[in-house]
């Protein structure tokens, strides 16, 4: 294939350009001549799960792919915070509250619908034509502008503390280290997003999605 869109499952510990580097290195050795690939919405590095590459001709066609809602499995865990809301940044206590499942499951629904979200700091969003991970990484003082996501359904998988898992339908554009952090907030407790996966990308599924093993790619 040279032309269309292929389904990856991203593995833990790779940026999405490094999936993209590595699918485009392999297809140009399989053809003989240099293939263009692209992604249709990056992962975080510790996070799993699909990504939609476009091949080829497909590639003008990557922002058709951008604004389908998603899918994830998360595991927030509760009672710590992190400066990157993820298991990369650094960690702190901030509270030894237990939070009652009644509590968790009210507070799930409360975050259900149309909610203001602010990005993380360490996010690719640009802010006056920089990075803001860059800006955050370099110290700056800055501040990313909040903007309406959908929720459009939390349903708790489990709960046994500090670990609270979830299945989430999200609008484009919202950040799941976001969301875990302002539940945090809202159970008093502060909270990270220790794990996660996305499951979908509109109607793609991470079920029909290829690893790198399959692909041929071991590094």
């Amino acid at each position: 294939m040279t032309d269309g869109i292929l389904l990856v499952d991203k593995p833990a510990g790779m940026t999405s350009f490094g999936v993209v580097a590595r699918v485009r290195r392999i297809f140009s050795q399989q053809y003989g001549t240099k293939i263009k690939v692209g992604h249709c919405g990056t992962l975080d590095p510790f996070a799993t799960g699909l990504l939609v590459l476009c091949i080829g001709k497909e590639c003008k066609n990557a922002n058709l792919y951008l604004k389908h809602d998603k899918v994830y499995e998360a595991t927030f865990r509760l009672g710590k915070v992190s400066t990157t809301g993820d298991p990369e940044g650094g960690i702190s206590d901030m509270s030894e509250y237990i939070p009652t499942e009644q509590e968790i499951r009210q507070v799930l629904r409360d975050f259900e619908g149309h909610i203001m979200q602010t990005p993380p700091m360490h996010s690719a969003i640009k802010i006056n034509g920089k990075r803001a991970y860059q800006r955050a990484r370099s110290g700056e003082n800055f501040e990313i502008p909040s903007r309406e996501v959908t929720i459009y359904n939390i349903e708790l998988n489990s709960y046994s503390y500090p670990e609270l898992n979830v299945t989430t339908k999200v609008s484009s554009g919202t950040y799941i280290r976001s969301l875990a952090k302002d539940i945090g907030e809202s159970l008093k407790t502060g909270a990270y997003c220790a794990d996660l996966r996305r499951i979908k990308i509109g109607n793609y599924d991470v079920k029909d999605a290829q690893s790198l093993e399959q692909l041929g790619i071991t590094s």
